[in-house]
């Protein structure tokens, strides 16, 4: 144990001293500087951030858990947000970067008004303060309370040692986002992202040689023919209920939920916003989406290999992936694998918090506490608010542990109240040119009661048929209301000339193949491949 927390301790450690490295002679003085990185972050970049910010132990655990408890399924999560980042890149990118945004609000207050840009980074920040930062936070201390024994060392219950874990990664995490800047979140993202790809690869590997003897052909026809077929299936029933995945939601509500996330998120959308030009957007956009269609083999595989390994005797399905990696990895190595998965939960957690800050520094304190704020003054406050804001979701963490379907569904259903219409107002203020400002309003108030109610009916059926229906249902009174009242003028998307908007010249090529990529994925994981 004192050689794992060693090597744990020595690559955490030369990722923070790379990032500062790297960002040393950086100017975080400045606005653009601090919360866009200066707009400087080129593709490669940028595809690392994007997939350390969305990969965390939230996921790692979540969907393992998931497909230990159900089937390959949760792949959906995975695969088909390559199609969402598809539409980053091609619609939202050039119209985003057109702006010169610094926050997705930014851009509805340009559209309808401040107080709709207001409402939007509420929903957004209360999102991360109450679901999104708690929850990585829970997940990460839930893997490292197994790993490194907590618990048992300081002699306490488990729900205390994952809570002293939880303190332990928020105090870390927050240090990045507060005193770093995006720029450094965005290089020690990358750093991690490489090491998350390796290590999360290792462990199934680590697990099928361990079922093979050291060989893992003989492993994988070992996993293939003990785990019952139809555990490889990620094409589930139209009436299966959470946390399985019913396959009309991968054409519906699933494709909406995803442009939610991958196209008006701030947490997500700030690392593109920093982009130097047009071209390096696309190409980390549809590079990540690439690496999202690896997830299904070291993420959702995990689940399985959990299952041959433990079969039903796990108390908690959420406890599959830690289980797995105390298990198959060898304990030489376990403290550079536990520190790979230290970087992605500090990666998730520091860049939504530096998100959070930039929402409220820039959408709140400039505008209505201090017009005449200077940048260093922004800087300074956005700090103060960040260890504020850490502090409160390091005491929201340990209630995750109610969550009824699971840590990933729990987030998802949260990101339902405000998800569709704020893809809505988006999509509408895009595409037309006298919807008033009182549309998205209502609109908001209208979603949020109607989801509301969806939870409290016998409804019996999946949340994703829920947004399914509510995202046409926004969309539409957006319009009915732009119809019998429109505004005065015509809406104009002007160039700022933040940024060079040539587009990549290879970015439609390059987003068919990652489509095709995506459906021979879903391919192996169906009837007519390992579901046989």
């Amino acid at each position: 144990m004192l050689f794992t927390a060693v090597t744990f301790i020595a690559f955490t450690a030369l990722v923070a001293v790379i990032a500062w490295w790297r960002t040393r002679d950086d100017d975080l003085s400045t606005q653009d500087g601090y919360f866009l990185a200066g707009r400087s972050l080129t593709g490669p970049v940028i595809a690392g951030s994007l997939m350390l910010t969305n990969l965390s132990t939230e996921q790692l655990i979540g969907q393992t858990g998931q497909s230990f408890s159900t089937n390959m399924g949760p792949i959906a999560w995975e695969v088909t947000s390559a199609a969402a980042l598809v539409i980053l890149a091609l619609v939202f990118l050039p119209r985003y970067l057109k702006m010169g945004l610094t926050t997705v609000p930014e851009f509805l207050e340009n559209r309808y008004d401040s107080t709709t840009k207001r409402i939007v980074s509420i929903m957004f920040l209360l999102g991360y303060l109450l679901t999104y930062l708690p929850t990585v936070l829970y997940s990460g201390a839930l893997v490292f309370n197994q790993i490194f024994e907590v618990d048992k060392r300081m002699g306490v219950s488990q729900m205390q040692g994952v809570i002293i874990t939880a303190v332990a990664i928020g105090i870390v995490g927050a240090c990045y986002a507060i005193f770093g800047g995006l720029k450094a979140v965005a290089v020690s993202d990358t750093i991690n992202g490489i090491g998350l790809i390796i290590g999360g690869f290792m462990i199934p590997i680590f697990g099928l040689l361990l079922l093979g003897n050291d060989h893992f052909l003989v492993g994988l026809r070992d996993l293939i023919s003990v785990v019952p077929a139809e555990k490889f299936n990620a094409i589930n029933p139209a009436n299966a209920m959470a946390p399985m995945i019913p396959w009309p939601v991968l054409f519906t509500g699933m494709v909406v939920n995803n442009m939610f996330y991958w196209c008006t998120n701030q947490a997500i959308i700030q690392r593109t916003l920093g982009a130097k030009n047009l071209c390096e957007a696309q190409r980390g956009a549809i590079f990540a989406g690439f690496l999202k269609c690896c997830g299904p083999f070291f993420i959702t595989i995990c689940g399985l290999l959990a299952y041959r390994f433990f079969g039903d005797g796990l108390a908690n399905s959420d406890l599959a992936y830690p289980s797995l990696i105390t298990t198959v990895v060898p304990n030489w190595l376990l403290g550079i694998i536990a520190a790979v998965l230290f970087g992605a939960i500090l990666s998730s957690f520091n860049s939504a918090l530096n998100s959070c800050v930039t929402l409220y520094t820039l959408d709140f304190h400039r505008p209505l506490f201090n017009q005449t704020a200077s940048d260093s003054h922004l800087v300074s406050v956005g700090k103060r608010v960040g260890t504020g804001l850490a502090i409160v979701s390091i005491c929201v963490a340990p209630f995750v542990s109610n969550a009824p379907s699971g840590l990933y569904d729990f987030l998802q259903e949260c990101f339902g109240f405000y998800s569709m219409p704020i893809l809505a107002i988006v999509l509408v203020g895009f595409y037309t040119k006298r919807v008033p400002a009182c549309a998205p309003k209502i609109t908001l108030v209208v979603h949020v009661i109607l989801y509301s109610i969806s939870k409290f009916l016998p409804l019996n059926v999946h949340y994703l048929y829920v947004l399914s229906v509510l995202f046409p249902v926004d969309l539409a009174l957006m319009l009915l209301i732009g119809k019998f009242k429109p505004r005065a003028t015509d809406f104009i998307l002007e160039d700022s000339k933040a940024v060079d908007l040539t587009p990549w010249k290879y970015v439609k090529p390059a987003a068919l193949t990652c489509f095709i990529l995506m459906l021979c994925v879903y391919a192996l994981f169906s009837p007519i491949g390992l579901a046989r």
